[in-house]
């Protein structure tokens, strides 16, 4: 009954966002690096705040440093959706946020000095790798269902690490903004509040399985996110561009904006490879090494992106 009336209160609270969206003009406007050509409402993920803030009430003992940072993150998040803020003050605050998590899970105090350096740098990709890959239809919500069903799995059948709700409750939020996100047309967009929001979410709950298990395999967890980030990014570099700038290099926008293929069907592509994956690192953790395991993920994923440069060779000379 708990998850149902969560459910219904932040259907209501989106309708409401909607209403507030219309009134004050936050929309999503397409640029070269859009999927959409109609303008759209955005910031719809401030919902997961919503569901934060649910879950905070009651447990505000433990997790008030979690709730502080990912309230920092929204805040200066739906901002920067309706006023573009300076980069600095960004990192500043996401410095600030993934600071706060690291000190609730007692990094700071044992880790040495590189080990936190390279803990920040992971931190910053993955919040930036799930803004990068934020572009179409469906892409954030399915793909964070994804991840959340297969750390709900291993939280009730490997390893306990985190308090159940603490999956649940962004599950449930991003359902209610599949509703109105996965559509032909979609009725609004999750905005930088939403995927920046959700990312460190997800990173709380794997950087939690990670210290509990220590173990790292748990990061393909976002392994299809994180190739197709860094390869565009390889791939960026190597002709040149700024990768700072819009731009539709990723495999997604190929498939989506050259081959015109279905924004849901290649959201669905996308996360049904990313469950593929998941359970292949669920059966295989505690039977083989962790470089076993990351040498099965990876470079089949390496080669996979690779035909992306063979879409593309394909549609320059057929055009």
């Amino acid at each position: 009954m708990e998850y149902i009336l969560l459910a219904i209160i932040l259907f209501v609270l989106m309708l409401a966002y909607f209403e507030a969206a219309i009134k004050y003009n936050i929309v999503d406007k397409p640029n070269e690096r859009s999927a959409h050509t109609e303008v759209t409402l955005r910031g719809g993920g401030i919902i997961i705040w919503f569901a934060a803030l649910f879950y905070f009430l009651p447990n505000w003992q433990y997790n008030y440093l979690f709730f502080a940072g990912i309230s920092m993150l929204t805040l200066v998040s739906f901002w920067d959706d309706i006023e573009s803020l300076p980069k600095r003050v960004r990192f500043l605050v996401h410095f600030i946020a993934i600071t706060l998590i690291l000190y609730k899970v007692n990094i700071l105090y044992y880790f040495p000095f590189w080990k936190i350096t390279l803990v920040y740098l992971f931190a910053i990709g993955i919040i930036n790798a799930y803004n990068f890959m934020d572009g179409i239809n469906g892409i954030t919500g399915l793909y964070t269902l994804v991840i959340m069903f297969s750390l709900y799995y291993i939280n009730g059948n490997i390893k306990i690490f985190i308090d159940p709700n603490l999956i649940i409750y962004p599950s449930i939020a991003s359902l209610v903004f599949l509703f109105f996100n996965f559509r032909k047309k979609a009725k609004c967009f999750a905005g930088d509040v939403g995927s920046i929001t959700i990312a460190f979410w997800v990173l709380y709950l794997l950087i939690s399985i990670m210290i509990a298990t220590g173990s790292l395999v748990w990061i393909l967890l976002l392994a299809v996110y994180g190739v197709d980030t860094a390869c565009t990014i390889m791939h960026r570099l190597y002709l040149r561009q700024n990768i700072f700038k819009a731009h539709k290099l990723h495999f997604y926008q190929i498939l989506s904006n050259e081959y015109n293929l279905d924004q849901r069907i290649v959201a669905s592509i996308y996360a049904i490879l990313q469950l593929t994956i998941s359970f292949i690192v669920i059966k295989m953790y505690n039977n083989v090494s962790d470089f076993i395991i990351f040498s099965y993920i990876l470079i089949p994923l390496l080669i996979l992106y690779c035909l992306k440069f063979y879409l593309i060779q394909k549609k320059s000379i057929n055009q």
